[in-house]
């Protein structure tokens, strides 16, 4: 079953895709957001004669996505036993954080810089409000997760850089594993609520300075939270 991130980020691998897009590209595609999404846990194997069934191809298709994902790290293909996901790795919280705190930061610098952040402000106030919301209310943090992945989704939508804007879209799936245990205590939530405000407030003054920095401690946060989580384990 697709979770919410998935039901409103994405469609569906079955349905009309972009014509530049292979079969082996569109089922590569729906596996990498149930890794993502936690729906594929690490080390479980991932059965291509299942995949081959549920997408009603046949298997050819199905190894080639496999190989997609493993060159993303994603999935390890293993002699005789086949794809298996990937562990979490502190190496790869690292670097990919690391790359998506800059990013992130020169993406909402641009945005407050220009005068079009008018336009979307409303909107990420309001998901803001939303996250404020959840963090009074506690509970789990799956909703604060999806929240946040649609805030970063309005904001890769309102930059004009629509390149940044491609790469930081395809960090976003390889960075959910990790940001569901970057936000999964409420103490990081609160600390995550606070960068946000700040960065409504930069936008709404128009200080690119102040939304840089908000969205590098937010992400760089994230990162220190996963992998102590990561160490522990």
């Amino acid at each position: 079953m697709a979770t919410a991130i998935e039901a409103r980020a994405f469609p569906d691998a079955r349905a009309s895709a972009p014509l530049t897009r292979s079969l082996p590209e569109q089922i590569a595609a729906q596996v990498s957001r149930r890794i993502a999404s936690g729906a594929y846990g690490p080390g479980q194997r991932i059965l291509e004669q299942s995949i081959a069934a549920e997408f009603a191809v046949s298997r050819g298709p199905v190894r080639e996505a496999l190989r997609l994902l493993e060159k993303d790290g994603l999935v390890t293909i293993l002699p005789r036993r086949g794809a298996q996901v990937t562990s979490l790795s502190v190496d790869e919280v690292r670097e990919i954080f690391d790359i998506r705190a800059v990013l992130n930061g020169l993406r909402d610098r641009r945005i407050a810089e220009s005068p079009t952040r008018l336009a979307v402000l409303p909107a990420i106030e309001a998901e803001v409000g939303t996250l404020a919301r959840l963090v009074r209310e506690g509970g789990e943090g799956a909703r604060y997760v999806e929240t946040v992945f649609e805030l970063n989704r309005l904001l890769n939508e309102a930059t004009t850089n629509k390149r940044l804007s491609s790469i930081l879209e395809s960090l976003a799936l390889q960075t959910l594993r990790y940001s569901r245990l970057g936000l999964s205590t409420p103490e990081r939530r609160r600390q995550s609520l606070k960068h946000w405000q700040q960065l409504v407030r930069a936008l709404r003054d128009g200080d690119a300075d102040a939304a840089q920095q908000a969205a590098e401690r937010r992400v760089r946060d994230s990162r220190d939270a996963a992998i102590k989580l990561l160490q522990k384990v």
